[in-house]
């Protein structure tokens, strides 16, 4: 009898060690910290943000089944497909005529070398004594000079033209100075000297004239007066 009750006695403080308060306080505060961890989730800066979200993308899915701005968006990028169709049909139409009218520019440029060497030539013969005043030298300057005039036309036929200079304004744009002569008859400025014929092709150049131009004829006795006050010059 006793021993059934020594057993009933420690199966009963078996069971007060089980909920002792210890462990109830220990799985009270395990409660509460998963309770907590519940709660954050579930805050109102995180349900604003989840809002926040799932209106963006509610907006953006409206955006995107918008008729009137789909409509919009395709008008816009047909507009723009049009334009560079057009931009590069243009761009397409001038290289095509650059190609046409210029396309032997540098071939047109060589050329010009075969008429200064007729030049040149003609220049030799005319410079030798013992040619000088004969009858074969007044034929071949003659041959010399068909053979230029024969060249000169067929440039012209193409659109390649000799630029006129002798007694001429100097232009930048299609003379070369390459020196300066003395002429009270002309302007300063004026052309009086070709030493290179410049030529055009259409509305380019293709070379410019190498010039000679007028300048005034400085007065000496101006000059030593000048020289004669100024005598530290």
């Amino acid at each position: 009898m006793e021993k059934d009750q020594n057993i009933n006695i420690e199966g009963q403080d078996s069971e007060h060690e089980e909920v002792s308060p210890e462990n109830q306080n220990n799985e009270v505060e395990k409660n509460a910290s998963e309770n907590i961890e519940n709660i954050k989730e579930v805050s109102p800066e995180n349900q604003n943000n989840e809002v926040k979200k799932n209106a963006s993308e509610n907006i953006e899915n409206i955006k995107e089944v918008t008729p009137e701005e789909k409509i919009i968006e395709l008008e816009d990028k047909i507009a723009r497909a049009f334009a560079e169709m057009e931009n590069q049909r243009r761009r397409f139409e001038k290289e095509r005529e650059d190609a046409f009218n210029y396309g032997g520019f540098a071939f047109a440029k060589e050329t010009l070398n075969l008429i200064d060497n007729l030049e040149r030539s003609k220049q030799i013969l005319e410079n030798d004594e013992a040619l000088r005043n004969t009858e074969a030298l007044k034929k071949t300057l003659e041959h010399f000079d068909i053979i230029n005039k024969d060249m000169v036309s067929i440039l012209s036929k193409n659109g390649i033209t000799p630029v006129d200079s002798i007694g001429k304004k100097l232009d930048p744009n299609i003379h070369q100075a390459m020196m300066e002569i003395n002429d009270d008859q002309k302007e300063p400025g004026t052309i009086v000297q070709e030493i290179q014929k410049g030529f055009m092709m259409k509305d380019r150049l293709l070379r410019p004239s190498l010039v000679g131009v007028s300048k005034k004829t400085e007065n000496k006795e101006v000059k030593s007066e000048q020289n004669e006050e100024n005598p530290n010059n």
